[in-house]
C-alpha cells in the first residue's frame, strides 16, 4: 500500500464520522466459472450451493459497484442479478463484456448509472512473431455516483498462470498488462486529474512485472488499496520498508495448497484523496470456498471529491 496509504492518512481520508450516504463502495470478485451451461473448455456449471455462497458474499459486502470475473454468458449474469434483487440487493445497471475468450467474461453490476461504456475487446499485441488479442478484454465504464460526480472503472482479468501451447503464459500476461497501462496512460494524458479505479483479477503478485507495469511510476503511479482481513491486526511490519503483516490473500490454489494476493483495487492519485482507508477489506466468511477459489475485496470512497492537491510520496506509514 505504501505511499498512497500515507497520503490518504495525511489528507484525512476515511474519518470515522463519514456517513453511509457520503461514501460509495467498489468491489471485485472472481466468481470461479459462474456458468449456466458448459462451454468448450469449462465443463461444469455453477452448483446451487456455489451460487448461494456467491450471493451471501455479495450481500455481506453490500457494494455499490461490483466487478465480476469468470462470469458466464449474459444469461448467467442476469440470473445472478435477478436472484440478488429477490434477496434485497438491487443493481439496476449492468455491463457484460465479451472478449477473445468466449468461455468466461468480465461483468459489472452497479447501483449507480453507467453513463458511458468504452469496451476494449480488440486490443492486440505481437509476441514471438504472432499476433494475440487480450483474452477477456477490458471493461471501461463511466459511473455517476452523484450529481456531477463520476469516476472511470477499468475492470480486467489477465491471462492465468495456466500454461498454453501458443506462448509463454507470463509473457502473455505481461503484454496484457502493458495494454491495460496504455489505456490508463491515455486517461492521464487527457486529464492528469482523472478519477480512475482499476481492479480485477490480475493473476500475479505485487512485485511481478505485470503488476509493476499496471501500477506505473512517478506522478501517475496508481495506489494499491491492499484490502486486508478485519481481524484486529494493526501492528506495522518490523521493517518499515515493507507492508504490514495483515492477511491479504485473495486466492487459494488447490494444486499447490498456496494462498496468494492476485486480486487488486488500484486507484489514481485523485481517487486516493477520497479513499476511505478504514472501510477497505477482504471479506471473510465461513465456507467461503463453496462459492469460489477467490475471496472478494472491497474499497470505499467519499462521494464528494476532495479538491485537487499535489500528490506526494512521504513514505510508508502504519496501516490504519
Amino acid at each position: 500500500m505504501g505511499s498512497v496509504l500515507a497520503v490518504a492518512l495525511l489528507l484525512g481520508a476515511g474519518g470515522p464520522g463519514a456517513r453511509a450516504d457520503e461514501v460509495f463502495r467498489v468491489a471485485t470478485y472472481n466468481v470461479e466459472n459462474y456458468l449456466d451451461q458448459p462451454t468448450e473448455s469449462r465443463r461444469h456449471i455453477k452448483s446451487a450451493e456455489g451460487k448461494a455462497k456467491i450471493r451471501e458474499s455479495i450481500r455481506a459486502l453490500n457494494p455499490d459497484v461490483l466487478a465480476l470475473e469468470e462470469m458466464g454468458g449474459t444469461n448467467a449474469l442476469l440470473e445472478l442479478r435477478a436472484t440478488l434483487r429477490a434477496e434485497g440487493v438491487d443493481f439496476p445497471f449492468w455491463d457484460h463484456l465479451s472478449g477473445v475468450d468466449t468461455n468466461i467474461h468480465v461483468a459489472v453490476l452497479s447501483r449507480f448509472p453507467i453513463v458511458a461504456r468504452r469496451p476494449h475487446t480488440n486490443d492486440q499485441f505481437l509476441l514471438g512473431g504472432r499476433r494475440f488479442g487480450v483474452g477477456r478484454g477490458f471493461s471501461e465504464l463511466e459511473i455517476q455516483v452523484g450529481p456531477g460526480v463520476s469516476f472511470t472503472l477499468l475492470a480486467a482479468h489477465l491471462k492465468s498462470r495456466r500454461p498454453v501451447p501458443e506462448a509463454d503464459e507470463a509473457e502473455l500476461r505481461l503484454q496484457e498488462a502493458r495494454a491495460l497501462r496504455g489505456i490508463i496512460d491515455a486517461h492521464f494524458r487527457a486529464d492528469p486529474e482523472s478519477r480512475l479505479i482499476v481492479l480485477g483479477d490480475f493473476n500475479d503478485v505485487k512485485n511481478s512485472p505485470p503488476l509493476k507495469t499496471i501500477v506505473g511510476r512517478g506522478k501517475f503511479k496508481l495506489g494499491d488499496a491492499r484490502p486486508a482481513e478485519r481481524n484486529g491486526d494493526t501492528a506495522p511490519h518490523p521493517n518499515p520498508h515493507q507492508d504490514p503483516r495483515t492477511v491479504t490473500w485473495t486466492y487459494h490454489y488447490g494444486q499447490e495448497d498456496t494462498y496468494t494476493r492476485i486480486d487488486y483495487i488500484l486507484m489514481s492519485p485523485s481517487m486516493a484523496r477520497d479513499w476511505v482507508t478504514n472501510s477497505t477489506y477482504v471479506l471473510t466468511l465461513p465456507d467461503w470456498g463453496t462459492g469460489s477459489d477467490h475471496r472478494p475485496i472491497l474499497a470505499t470512497f467519499k462521494k464528494t471529491p476532495t479538491s485537487s492537491r499535489p500528490f506526494s510520496s512521504p513514505g510508508r506509514q502504519r496501516q490504519k
